[in-house]
């Protein structure tokens, strides 16, 4: 039978290969109000532990973040993001982790870079000034994630003509930029952002949709772990909605995605192996 190709993601430090299912990006929140987990981790000790405990489960990279993104959350000061991270980020790489930041400043970026992370996610894509070119300096992995609005507004009656295509083509774009700006080609992995300025409706379209972000050739990352969406299939509150999220992650890599982002790295793993099991077998 033929294997499904997907491609492999170069971050600072080497190639990470999808292999025989997915890559799985294991969250890590220091904050105290992200919508899962929002003060479990908010100390460097809890969210190194953290990183530690996804990393025995299965998770490939251990993705950290200082600010919340959650809909509705306030901004959080720059200066605080950093101060939340930059520890948790040089003790998790000094393990040999793979480290990825997830923001979108270049200050917090560069610095987490100099830390030892390997990667920036940022739900921005890039977007502000000095970004790109930090992360093609440093030969980072770069996630572009689209979102309509932002944090504070992008639930707020989200629209789309064609949500699929329109995604897709933001993405494009914001990947051409990054190219532009000096990223590598192999470095660039695409995220549709599940759940940042989409209904239920787009969600599902997305996820059902993913193989047309995948046909360009890039890795496609997703993000469905707890999400709002699950819940309001399953009527489940967000501390017990990780088989939903499983069974979503399977969906994700049967249609194409190469990183799946959890918070139950172990569930992941084991879902993509699934996934990726029926894809082969059918042909």
């Amino acid at each position: 039978m033929t294997r499904p190709a997907r491609p492999a993601w170069r971050v600072r430090g080497g190639l990470l290969d999808p292999g025989r299912a997915a890559l799985i990006m294991g969250v890590v929140n220091v904050t105290p109000d992200s919508f899962s987990d929002g003060g479990r981790f908010f100390s460097p000790a809890r969210a190194a532990a953290q990183g530690r405990r996804l990393r025995e489960e299965g998770a490939h990279i251990i993705d950290v973040g200082g600010a919340s993104t959650r809909p509705g959350a306030e901004e959080v000061a720059e200066a605080e993001e950093l101060r939340r991270v930059a520890e948790v980020v040089r003790e998790l790489a000094a393990e040999g982790a793979l480290v990825s930041i997830d923001t979108s400043r270049p200050r917090v970026a560069e610095a987490c870079l100099e830390a030892g992370a390997a990667a920036v996610n940022d739900v921005t894509a890039l977007a502000a000034d000095g970004m790109a070119r930090v992360c093609a300096e440093a030969g980072a992995g770069v996630v572009l994630m689209h979102m309509q609005g932002d944090p504070r507004t992008m639930q707020i009656r989200p629209r789309y003509g064609e949500v699929v295509t329109e995604v897709r083509d933001f993405l494009r774009s914001a990947a051409a930029a990054a190219e532009e700006a000096g990223v590598d080609r192999r470095a660039i992995a695409i995220d549709p952002g599940i759940g940042f300025g989409k209904t239920l409706s787009h969600n599902l379209e997305l996820l059902a949709g993913l193989g047309s972000l995948a046909a360009d050739g890039r890795p496609v990352a997703v993000g469905v772990s707890r999400k709002s969406f699950l819940g309001r299939i399953t009527g489940r509150p967000v501390e017990d909605r990780d088989t939903a999220s499983a069974a979503a992650a399977a969906l994700a890599v049967r249609n194409g995605a190469s990183v799946i982002r959890t918070h139950n790295a172990a569930a992941a793993v084991d879902a993509a192996a699934v996934a990726y099991a029926m894809v082969e077998a059918s042909g």
